[in-house]
């Protein structure tokens, strides 16, 4: 990428956003996948063989907003703090016989 630091969106997306990094501009397979690999390094993501597969795939093939919406979602995911803000599962009752 040239002189875009962090095109992807860091708070909720309301719009399909068309408009990152800049109008008119999508990244190429390349920048993207650079862009991915960073963002999974900051969340502290570890890869496996097969997510590097998938990593490489969806930079190559993902549209332009439906990447940086997914990969939105992971760096918004890291810079959480992890999982105690996540819901927990609600209880269930066995049901009568």
């Amino acid at each position: 990428m040239t002189d875009i630091p962090d095109p992807i969106p860091s708070g909720p997306i309301d719009r399909e956003p068309l408009d990152y990094p800049k109008p008119g501009v999508c990244p190429s397979a390349s920048d993207r996948e650079r862009i991915l690999r960073r963002v999974f390094a900051d969340a502290g993501v570890e890869l496996g063989v097969y997510d590097e597969r998938v990593a490489t795939w969806f930079a190559a093939f993902a549209d332009w907003g439906t990447f940086a919406t997914v990969v939105s979602w992971v760096k918004r995911a890291g810079e959480s703090g992890g999982p105690d803000t996540a819901m927990e599962a609600p209880s269930v009752s066995p049901s009568p016989p």
